[in-house]
């Protein structure tokens, strides 16, 4: 997730603030660029190409959305696009095999006090009285909390095998000291909105990110991935929704109107 200026985008979610740049020749790609290869499948997947990062042995997309190479050959080419109006709430095909409970830990590594994030996380997710239903646990959750460093909030990837994705990177020097209740709700919203990821989500704010993340007018159009529309959403943009890319420092964001309509749409 990014921070907007708004803020950044959430820290924005994913502060995405580096644009990596590839070589076109017929060279060698240096191991944190990314290559003119990847930025097609990754086009050709429905995804945003705006500052694509290499992480590791994954990439950044979207600001906060961890896809690997096996995941650029076609893991995600038949996704589904759920639309709420233009502010599209969509998902991939694939999701999390319901009903099922979802555990979420922390790694050693993590600070204790996101203790209390990932509660108001299950609180929020169980509130809604969805066909998934989460809750902490000490060690060995289906969603593991991992400490992360780069230019993001925080990351996460897509189901795989009607299995959540088993784990989000937290960038916790870049979220900030979570002690008060405002911080603790600030926190809660990038993680449930990492967690939205985990269970399938992408961005609400995919086909126009200029409201959300103050930056110019991007549709990427669906490629490869459809449209499956929710009935009674407005098509007006959504600039409230817990999935959208970017946030601003400091903010909370529940569950919308639109946001629980998609929820239970899906589980």
């Amino acid at each position: 997730m990014k921070t907007s200026a708004f803020t950044s985008a959430l820290g924005s979610l994913a502060l995405s603030a580096i644009l990596l740049t590839s070589c076109s020749e017929k060279t060698e790609v240096a191991k944190d660029q990314v290559s003119p290869e990847a930025i097609a499948k990754i086009q050709a997947l429905g995804f945003s190409t705006h500052n694509v990062q290499r992480d590791g042995d994954a990439y950044i997309i979207e600001g906060d959305i961890r896809l690997t190479d096996r995941d650029l050959a076609g893991t995600y080419s038949n996704g589904k696009l759920l639309r709420v109006g233009q502010a599209e709430q969509y998902r991939t095909t694939n999701l999390v095999a319901a009903p099922r409970n979802i555990t979420i830990s922390l790694s050693s590594k993590m600070p204790a006090s996101y203790v209390a994030v990932i509660n108001e996380v299950v609180s929020r997710y169980n509130a809604q009285n969805l066909s998934l239903t989460f809750s902490r646990v000490a060690s060995g959750g289906n969603i593991v909390l991992n400490t992360a460093s780069g230019s993001y909030l925080a990351s996460a990837g897509f189901p795989s095998g009607g299995a959540p994705y088993n784990s989000v990177k937290v960038n916790t020097r870049a979220i900030g000291t979570v002690s008060t209740t405002a911080q603790i709700n600030y926190a809660a919203t990038i993680i449930a909105h990492e967690v939205g990821h985990c269970i399938g989500f992408r961005h609400t704010d995919y086909m126009d990110r200029s409201y959300s993340c103050n930056g110019a007018y991007a549709n990427e159009g669906a490629s490869t991935v459809g449209a499956i529309h929710i009935q009674g959403t407005p098509t007006t943009a959504d600039p409230n929704s817990w999935m959208l890319a970017c946030i601003g420092s400091g903010q909370n964001r529940y569950f919308n109107t639109n946001d629980k309509t998609a929820l239970n749409y899906l589980y």
